[in-house]
Formats: structure tokens, C-alpha cells, sequence
């Protein structure tokens, strides 16, 4: 850029900085009324804390059916089912990989794999609930 254009830009800037907008404290009164709660946002518009109680009864409503649901069709048993499947294909998937391991030029020992799946199954979990948890 040369330094007419630069020039330009900042005289630019400088107008629109200058510029004052009245909204007669509107904005003063939405912040205050944000941080005490009383307004929330629903469907893009501001709403009164009512919408938040319809939200919590909502949430509420959600997980008692799910958890109905849940037990009508019989969820224990697919968890069960499922968690079942996955530890087959999980062994399955490292019985592979040390039988062949031995057959590549990798160095790879018993202990350095159970190392390498220890932090997969537990360190990983507990760094992701961490960060979960800090968010909350």
C-alpha cells in the first residue's frame, strides 16, 4: 500500500470513530438486565426469564423420555450388545497388529502397545473430560 492509500484508510477510520449514536441509555439497560438474568434470547429475540423456565421444563421433558424410551426398548441389552462388539473388534485389531508387527521393520514390544493403549484408554479420556468440565 502506498502512503496515500494509508492516509485514505485512517482519515476513514477516523470519521467513523467520530461518529456517536443516541439510543437514550437502551444500551446501559439491556446489559444490566443481561447480567442480572432477566433477559434471555429465544428464537432471536429478547424474551423475559418465563422462556427460560419453558427451556429447563423442555430439557427436562427430553430426558425423561429418552430415559423412558430407553428402558422400553430394552437399552440395556443394546449397550451391552454393542460394548461387546466393540471390545471384539478392538482385540481382534490388536491381535493383528502384534502378530504382524514382528514382520515390519518396527521395533514394537508387548509392554511398549500396552503402554500405547493405556493412554489411549485413559489419559485421552481424562484430558477430554477436563476440558469438558472447564467449559461447564
Amino acid at each position: 500500500m502506498t502512503e496515500k492509500e494509508n492516509k485514505l484508510i485512517e482519515d476513514l477510520f477516523k470519521q467513523a470513530a467520530q461518529q456517536q449514536i443516541e439510543d437514550n441509555g437502551f444500551t446501559e439497560r439491556v446489559m444490566e438486565a443481561i447480567g442480572n438474568g432477566q433477559l434471555i434470547m429465544d428464537n432471536g429475540q429478547w424474551a423475559r426469564g418465563k422462556g427460560k423456565l419453558l427451556s429447563m421444563l423442555w430439557t427436562w421433558f427430553c430426558i425423561a423420555v429418552s430415559l423412558v424410551l430407553f428402558f422400553v426398548f430394552n437399552g440395556w441389552e443394546m449397550l451391552k450388545a454393542s460394548l461387546m462388539v466393540l471390545y471384539a473388534a478392538v482385540r481382534t485389531s490388536l491381535e493383528v497388529f502384534v502378530t504382524t508387527a514382528p514382520t515390519t521393520e518396527l521395533d514394537l514390544t508387548p509392554w511398549m502397545i500396552l503402554l500405547a493403549l493405556g493412554f489411549v484408554s485413559i489419559y485421552l479420556p481424562y484430558q477430554t473430560a477436563r476440558k469438558l468440565s472447564a467449559t461447564l
